[in-house]
Order: structure tokens, then C-alpha cells, then sequence
């Protein structure tokens, strides 16, 4: 950790439970935006806002260089009612942070505060504050409204906490890191009758229950054994009383591969499944299938200058290179679609009890921002050299 940051880690510590207690949601990062700027502009940054609605990029110079790098952190919060009791806790009723981007935005705010003082680099570094990182995918957006165009970079670098990975402990690997993401609806419709008689209709309930049986033999007969991919069914809604066969059932779930291929394939044989046991039953069926995000995919020399850094950090033992890959979902991966780039976890913890991502007693660990924001520091140092 660089002593200097740890010289106002407690105000660091002030700034994340504030947001901690203040969560909004996607595109709803008004209260937050506003506070990230407003100390950035504090700390002497040039400041940009609108991209995304609530996106934040704070423009730092040092030197006469021309080269960019990005460093992206994302600020939005979950529909989560939280079930801490902590003095922090969220005051928003149903709304929490339970993923740690109040940590994320804090780290990289820190490093910025650091650097701003410092300037021991040479180039440019644009900080990225990204909404909607929770399913609605701003980051997405940020690149469509013309991140990059405005704030051209030779490379984007993110950073996730992760419960389980032990504090002082990064994760990173080239190539996919995180799994692309897609969601499915499907509408299977018969005919309704009265439960005992239920000759006399066509039961979607049947024809939904085979299938979301028969949608598993999509990675277990149609995939590869060497090759990854998820198929879960999280929703199945049908009828509202005993006596009543519905007329309609709606099952929900998503997918989630690290190729195009299997992400092809998957989609693909949903809808043969779909379509086969559906006409099977007698009944009819409507599939919507949505590709929300693609995989997020580590460019292999940025990588490996990211394991540089945290060598040089926290010892030849710490970052664990070749980290195993998770089948989340992240939206940075549209920028990194855009840009090379790396990705990577930072240890939150042991994760006990229910200390873990998108729980309601979630909470990011404070001890670790510091170390996130020496991260961020070295990283430009060693991109950007010194001034």
C-alpha cells in the first residue's frame, strides 16, 4: 500500500459508508454523481458529466505527454432491501449496496486525490465513474454516446471486489474473466379448464414443467464437455388457484457462456427445445431471448502489465494469475470490446456467513481501499511513466 493514501484512508472510510447509505439504483446515481464531482473538482480535475445520465469522467493531466488510459469504476446500487444493522446501513428502503460499488467508486477517488497531489506520471488519465452497471448496462451506453471518442485511451482498466478472495490477495487472468450474459422469457399457451377435468383443455403447466426439464440437456448433451456454459430457469409463473388449469404459463432464466459460439448455440437450441416440446404438448409458445452483455475478455498485454503492478504491490504470490473465470456477468466487457483492456478482482475477504455479492448483509471491507487505490496509482504510474 503507497503511505500516502493511508494517510486519509479515514476519510476514504467516511466517503464509502456515505455513499453506503445513500444507494440508488441505475441511472438514478443523481445524489452520487454529484458528490463524486464534486470532489473531484475539489482535487483540481477537470470534470465531465451527462454521458449515460448520471456518468461521471474526471480528466487528469501531468507532464506533456499525449498518452491515455482509462481507469472505470461503476456507482450503482441493487434493488435489495438491506438486513444490516450497522450505522451505515442503507437508508433507502430497498435499496442497497450489496456489490460493492460504493468501495469501487471510493478506491478509484483515492487514487485520484493521490495522483492530483502527486503527478509523478506523464500523459493523461480519465476517471470513470459508470452507472447502471446492474442489468441495464450503462457502461454500454457510455461507449454508444462516444466514450472513447471524447476521451480517446490506449487502454481501459477495471477493478471488482470479490468475497472469498483473501484481503491483500488480486485475481486476474487473460482472456474471458467473466461470462456474457443473456436473459429468456417464454410463454407456453394452451387451453384452460377446470383442474378435474383437465381432458377437456391443454395443459401449458405439463408442457412448461418438461420443458424446463428438457432445457438442461442443452449443456448436457449439446455442449461440449470442454467447453462452458449456464442454463437456469429462476422463474416459472403460472395460474392463481387450486381448481384452474391456466391457460398460460411464463418461464424466465438466463445463459451465460464465455464464447460467441456457445452463446450461439445456446440460444439456438432453446428454441428448438422450445418450439419441439411445445407442439408435443399441443400447445403454442412465444420465446424472447436477450443478449444483454457479451463476455468480458482480459487483452492478454494488458494482463500481463497489470500482473506486473501488483508484483510490484503486494508481492510475487498475491496476484493470482490465471484466477479462475465466473460465470457473473459484467458490462465493462463493452468496453472492453472497445478498448484492450484488464480486469480484475480485488480480495474482499473470507466471504463468511453471508458476507457475499448481492446479499443483504453484504458490505464492502473497508481495509482493502487503500490497497485498491495504491493499485490504481501504480498501474498509471508504470502506463503512463514518471514526470
Amino acid at each position: 500500500m503507497i503511505g500516502a493514501i493511508g494517510a486519509f484512508e479515514a476519510e476514504l472510510v467516511a466517503f464509502r459508508r456515505d455513499l453506503h447509505a445513500h444507494p440508488e439504483v441505475a441511472f438514478e446515481e443523481h445524489r452520487t454523481a454529484g458528490r463524486i464531482a464534486a470532489e473531484l473538482e475539489r482535487l483540481g480535475i477537470e470534470v465531465h458529466r451527462g454521458l449515460a445520465r448520471t456518468g461521471v469522467v474526471g480528466t487528469l493531466r501531468a507532464g506533456s505527454g499525449t498518452r491515455a488510459i482509462g481507469l472505470r469504476a461503476d456507482m450503482d446500487a441493487l434493488p435489495i432491501a438491506e438486513q444490516n444493522g450497522f450505522e451505515h446501513r442503507s437508508r433507502h428502503a430497498g435499496r442497497m449496496h450489496a456489490c460493492g460499488h460504493d468501495g469501487h467508486a471510493t478506491m478509484l477517488l483515492g487514487a485520484a486525490r493521490y495522483l492530483a497531489a502527486t503527478r509523478r506520471f506523464d500523459g493523461i488519465v480519465h476517471f470513470i465513474f459508470q452507472p447502471a452497471e446492474e442489468n441495464e448496462g450503462g457502461g454500454q451506453v457510455m461507449v454508444r454516446e462516444g466514450l472513447f471518442d471524447r476521451f480517446p485511451v490506449e487502454a481501459v482498466y477495471g477493478m471488482h471486489n470479490w468475497p472469498g478472495l483473501p484481503a491483500g490477495q488480486f485475481g486476474l487472468r487473460p482472456g474471458p474473466m467473466m461470462a456474457g450474459f443473456n436473459l429468456f422469457e417464454i410463454v407456453v399457451t394452451g387451453r384452460g379448464s377446470h383442474a378435474a377435468m383437465p381432458h377437456q383443455g391443454t395443459d401449458p403447466v405439463v408442457a412448461g414443467a418438461a420443458l424446463v426439464q428438457a432445457l438442461q440437456t442443452l449443456t448436457s448433451r449439446n455442449l461440449s464437455p470442454l467447453d462452458s456454459g449456464v442454463v437456469s430457469v429462476t422463474q416459472f409463473h403460472a395460474g392463481d388457484t387450486w381448481n384452474v388449469i391456466p391457460s398460460e404459463v411464463v418461464i424466465r432464466g438466463t445463459t451465460r457462456a464465455f464464447t460467441p459460439a456457445v452463446q450461439d448455440l445456446l440460444e439456438d437450441g432453446l428454441r428448438r427445445v422450445c418450439s419441439g416440446i411445445a407442439a408435443g404438448h399441443g400447445c403454442q409458445v412465444a420465446v424472447r431471448y436477450e443478449r444483454r452483455y457479451p463476455a468480458l475478455v482480459n487483452s492478454e498485454p494488458q494482463s500481463r502489465i497489470a500482473r506486473e503492478v501488483l508484483e510490484s504491490l503486494v508481492g510475487a504470490d498475491n496476484p493470482r494469475w490465471g484466477y479462475e473465470p465466473t460465470m457473473g456477468g459484467e458490462d465493462f466487457a463493452f468496453m472492453l470490446e472497445a478498448r484492450p483492456g484488464c480486469y480484475v478482482f480485488i480480495g474482499n475477504g473470507p466471504g463468511e456467513g453471508d458476507c457475499m455479492l448481492h446479499n443483504a448483509h453484504y458490505d464492502f471491507n473497508d481495509d482493502i481501499l487503500a490497497l485498491g487505490a495504491s493499485y490504481w496509482v501504480r498501474l498509471v504510474e508504470h502506463c503512463l511513466g514518471n514526470a
